[in-house]
């Protein structure tokens, strides 16, 4: 395992390095996660994403035929590591230029990259990804949103939740079940959506840390020609596994306040001196430094034109568990002044409050704990798999 960057990971880390700081400012530590509900915000967002186009930043392993860099995967690691570190409004095209359209580029047509791939590539147009529902979260494959052919179109019916952006995202892909005379993986088929078509209904879910940034969304007999789907018919599983191997490149940045954080906190307060506290934090930082050197495992092997592996589950098992304990033990330490979470009056403290309420979310989103450390178990570990009596049998009989 190499630590370091080779020289050309250095100058390319260099050059990323100048252009943010030409750009942008460097992120405040103790600022809390970045305010979506705010006017300006999605504005921000899709200025930053002009200008990292223009710089030729946008998508660093999308080919330059279709307005990329033509890097590597490694190069997209450096470049999300080191924009993390910086003010940079990127949350609204992170799934749809991480996952959705990936998968344009993967399974639509010609006519498909060429009117979707440039605008999204610019910030003009918004993605999102529709595959929960309120009973086929952790388990995707059970979903019950229907699409029945109706000449040359599909009608679709159903619900989906906690769909990240979905009240300022213009298209979608959107998995549906096609038959249910199979069994549960077999039966699903993808399709691209607008989302300002009439039949689609957003509703924002106001979350317990303030934000909004998840969405129910229905449909009700929305037509989509078949010329907008992706994937053969019944081959929905394939192209979702291909949206979420997506995912893999994400493997810089923090989800929130780690033991740095805390540890400098309790400084200023003056509990460094408290037992318990102290090994908490040495847990904290024993956990950090493992996941860090994973996280260099999964650079070496990019690095080397492998693809990691599955045992990348390990990094949101351990960050979204670790920022709960992190902020609820601030919390605990700020004793009555715990109540405080307006950033404006306690910045310091509200960085707390504010993450503590949100990572549970973070526990669920992307794969719960549960389905992560079977992955872990199974993919990483060679343990044997769970029973699954519903294997074989047709959706309809379930």
């Amino acid at each position: 395992m190499n630590f370091d960057d080779t020289e050309d990971e250095a100058k390319f880390r260099a050059e990323a390095v100048a252009f943010l700081e030409k750009n942008l400012e460097k992120k405040d530590a103790g600022a809390g996660r970045a305010d979506r509900s705010r006017d300006d915000f999605l504005t921000r967002a899709k200025a930053w994403q002009k200008t990292k186009a223009a710089g030729g930043f946008a998508q660093i392993t999308w080919p330059k035929a279709i307005g990329g860099r033509g890097g590597t995967p490694i190069q997209q690691v450096i470049w999300n590591q080191e924009e993390s570190k910086f003010d940079a409004p990127t949350s609204p095209f992170a799934i749809g230029l991480g996952m959705c359209v990936p998968t344009v580029i993967a399974f639509g047509s010609d006519e498909h990259k060429q009117r979707f791939v440039p605008k999204a590539l610019v910030g003009d147009e918004i993605w999102c990804q529709l595959f929960s529902e309120p009973a086929a979260g952790s388990d995707v494959a059970g979903l019950k949103t229907k699409a029945v052919k109706d000449g040359d179109d599909w009608v679709i019916n159903g619900q989906k939740v906690w769909t990240t952006g979905a009240q300022f995202s213009d298209y979608g892909i959107v998995l549906t079940r096609t038959d249910p005379d199979v069994p549960k993986h077999k039966g699903l088929t993808m399709f691209i959506v607008n989302m300002k078509d009439p039949g689609v209904e957003v509703r924002p879910i106001h979350q317990a840390s303030g934000g909004r940034e998840f969405n129910e969304v229905y449909f009700t007999d929305v037509r989509i020609p078949d010329s907008d789907r992706l994937g053969d018919p019944g081959q929905g599983w394939k192209v979702a596994l291909v949206t979420l191997m997506n995912e893999r490149l994400a493997v810089g940045g923090s989800p929130g306040p780690d033991w740095k954080e805390i540890m400098g906190y309790a400084r200023d307060a003056g509990t460094m001196s408290d037992g318990a506290f102290r090994a908490k934090l040495a847990d904290w930082y024993v956990a950090a430094q493992g996941y860090k050197l994973t996280k260099f495992r999964s650079q070496t092997a990019l690095s080397k034109g492998e693809t990691p592996g599955p045992e990348n589950s390990i990094g949101k098992v351990i960050t979204a568990n670790h920022l709960q304990d992190i902020c609820n033990s601030a919390v605990e330490m700020q004793d009555h002044y715990g109540i405080i979470s307006d950033r404006d009056k306690a910045p310091a403290e509200a960085i707390f409050q504010e993450s503590l309420m949100w990572a549970p979310g973070l526990r669920i989103a992307g794969g719960t704990d549960e389905i992560l450390k079977n992955i872990i178990a199974e993919r990483v570990l060679g343990l044997p798999q769970d029973v699954r009596v519903d294997k074989d049998k047709a959706f309809s009989e379930m």
